[in-house]
């Protein structure tokens, strides 16, 4: 009895109502037979928590709701988690690649928004980043510009991150070189 009541809990967090999503393409494609064509439809969809994880997905059926939700649920198994700084921007710049397609995201200051086109701006709303400055250059196909863009995000790091792997204080690592020299020219 217990383990039922398990799977049950189990299968309510799964359904996480926090995730919105996005669809960024559909695409009709058929398929000739004997008697004639055979539609069917193509989803591309945007998942996110709007606070640092994101994923996509892809899904393939005969009517178009269904192809959107087998894409949705793709592309909730498929989260990556990327570190914002403010919880509003990238930490660096970054550029990201996957086959013909090129992206080039940048950090912006506040107040900037979101200057990306098409599937990009769906990925940086889901991620619930608030100001940047991308560009895409190569392949203008949906499907590579998203990997791109999340191979980008997936290079990714934060000063925390870096620190540990140096095996430093996040203060070190956020330290710049030009205001030290001054300061210690005033204590001597």
């Amino acid at each position: 009895m217990a383990r039922e009541d398990n799977r049950g809990g189990r299968r309510d967090r799964d359904e996480n109502p926090e995730f919105a999503d996005r669809l960024v393409a559909i695409n009709r494609v058929s398929k000739t037979v004997k008697g004639g064509k055979r539609f069917g439809f193509a989803a591309l969809v945007v998942v996110g928590d709007q606070r640092g994880r994101v994923g996509f997905g892809k899904g393939k059926a005969k009517e178009v709701p269904e192809a959107i939700r087998k894409a949705t649920e793709q592309a909730k198994r498929s989260l990556v988690r990327v570190p914002l700084r403010d919880g509003r921007t990238l930490h660096h710049d970054i550029e990201g690649r996957h086959g013909a397609g090129k992206v080039v995201m940048r950090t912006a200051p506040a107040g900037t928004g979101i200057i990306a086109g098409g599937p990009m701006r769906a990925v940086f709303e889901m991620l619930g980043v608030q100001d940047v400055v991308a560009k895409s250059m190569g392949s203008q196909n949906p499907y590579n510009m998203i990997r791109a863009t999340i191979d980008g995000l997936k290079q990714e790091s934060s000063p925390r991150m870096v620190a540990q792997r140096r095996g430093k204080k996040v203060a070190d690592i956020l330290k710049k070189p030009e205001t030290e020299a001054p300061a210690e020219a005033a204590e001597a």
